[in-house]
């Protein structure tokens, strides 16, 4: 895939209109190291949906939603403190969401403008997908980016066990 095929796509009627996430093709996964950096704690949550779109002047928007009680580390315990109010507070704030507010097409990939939205605390976090398929009927991308969970008041760290930010990962297969 490259710059020109992604933005011809785009730039056609079959790249237009609304795209929806398959929540079943799609997954969205994190990865933190823990236990003073010893331990890469990986989770995903089994719970998403979404929409894209691509308006008639090629702009780009967007928003995919993420039950946070879904998250699953395999450790029922810790996945019980993750939906806590030390990280996630879903009893509070049952769901996040990045919101997409435009992108630009650079190689086989797009440039987000994006907003994530977690805990009720909204920041701008910038990210690049790469197109991995494009057809008339289905786009997957996918996009990797590293958080700040203490931007978005998470910053629960008992003896200072978590080290560095949190790698989230998200594949988004998206059907017209």
């Amino acid at each position: 895939m490259n710059q020109s095929s992604v933005q011809q796509f785009l730039d056609t009627a079959a790249g237009r209109g609304v795209w929806t996430l398959d929540p079943k093709a799609s997954s969205v996964r994190l990865a933190t190291r823990t236990m003073w950096g010893l331990v890469n704690v990986k989770g995903t949550f089994d719970r998403v949906s979404g929409q894209g779109h691509v308006g008639p002047d090629g702009s780009i928007s967007g928003v995919l939603t993420i039950d946070a009680a879904s998250i699953s580390t395999g450790h029922a315990k810790r996945d019980k403190h993750l939906r806590g109010a030390d990280f996630f507070d879903v009893e509070n704030y049952p769901e996040f969401t990045v919101r997409v507010a435009g992108g630009t097409v650079r190689g086989a990939g797009v440039d987000f403008r994006t907003e994530f939205t977690i805990k009720g605390v909204t920041r701008d976090v910038p990210l690049t997908g790469t197109v991995d398929r494009l057809s008339a009927d289905a786009v997957t991308l996918t996009v990797e980016t590293g958080i700040d969970r203490a931007r978005f008041g998470m910053d629960w760290n008992q003896l200072g066990m978590i080290k560095g930010r949190t790698t989230v990962a998200v594949r988004a297969v998206l059907f017209q």
